[in-house]
């Protein structure tokens, strides 16, 4: 199970206050977060060049990034990395299946 707060999918700009109890929450208790806007980014890899590199790009330019086909892709909320997952087709459009929940250290 990841080890994710609330706060961590909530907008820094939203005004909004979460106010949590301690113990289990069920659905009921999260229906006032479920309309909470948040940013789902798949990112299939990054590459870095110098900006004359970037300039002299035209159509049909290839920039290499820095996964191997068929290596796991990642997942953000909110700037923030999630989990890991495969790109999948659903009918006309890309999607993309979480395989990995990335758990983070809270300090």
């Amino acid at each position: 199970m990841a080890d994710f707060e609330l706060n961590d999918f909530i907008p820094e700009n939203e005004s909004r206050a979460v106010e949590l109890a301690e113990g289990p929450r069920s659905a009921r208790d999260l229906e006032a977060v479920y309309d909470i806007p948040v940013q789902v980014s798949a990112v299939l890899g990054k590459a870095n060049m110098q900006v004359n590199q970037l300039l002299k790009l035209g159509r049909g330019a290839v920039v290499e990034l820095d996964r191997k086909v068929g290596e796991a892709i990642d997942i953000y909320v909110n700037n923030r990395l999630v989990a890991r997952g495969e790109v999948v087709v659903v009918e006309d459009r890309l999607g993309v299946t979480m395989t990995e929940i990335i758990k983070t250290e809270r300090g």
